[in-house]
């Protein structure tokens, strides 16, 4: 995958990112594109709107793409890297690709996946880097509860 496509599919994801943090939630953002490019589902971290521990970023695109016949040849498109929880679901769905908009601020579960086969675009996104930060100085203790610290 060339970086022009990454930023392309990872712009949907920093839509869902910037939605979640107008909704007073975290803002990371995910999109779920299939083998020929087609969005298949998208979403966000609604821990805090849904009062619901579970729905990260990634698993809400997950979801939100339905079922799926196999996962081979998706993309799992997502504003952080993803943590061992929403790298647990890439591997046990068989999602092939995971591009990764920043990991500066959160390092989570990327080395793992691509040691299993799992190939990492890391983009290394401005954008995402900004809002990470920016939200990690405001709300540190909800982002320690995110983050499971």
């Amino acid at each position: 995958m060339d970086q022009a496509q990454a930023h392309r599919w990872l712009a949907t994801a920093v839509e869902e990112a910037r939605a979640g943090l107008a909704e007073g939630g975290i803002p990371i953002g995910a999109a779920l594109y299939g083998a020929d490019g087609t969005l298949l589902g998208r979403g966000r971290n609604r821990r805090v709107q849904d009062d619901d521990p579970s729905m990260h970023a990634e698993t809400a695109a997950f979801r939100a793409a339905g079922r799926q016949r196999s996962y081979r040849g998706t993309t799992m498109v997502t504003t952080l890297s993803p943590c061992w929880y929403c790298s647990g679901l890439v591997r046990q769905f068989g999602i092939g690709r995971v591009v990764v908009g920043e990991a500066a601020t959160f390092h989570g579960g990327h080395d793992w996946l691509a040691e299993h086969g799992v190939e990492i675009v890391l983009v290394d996104d401005a954008e995402c880097v900004r809002m990470m930060t920016d939200f990690i100085e405001k709300n540190p203790a909800l982002w320690n509860e995110d983050i499971g610290e």
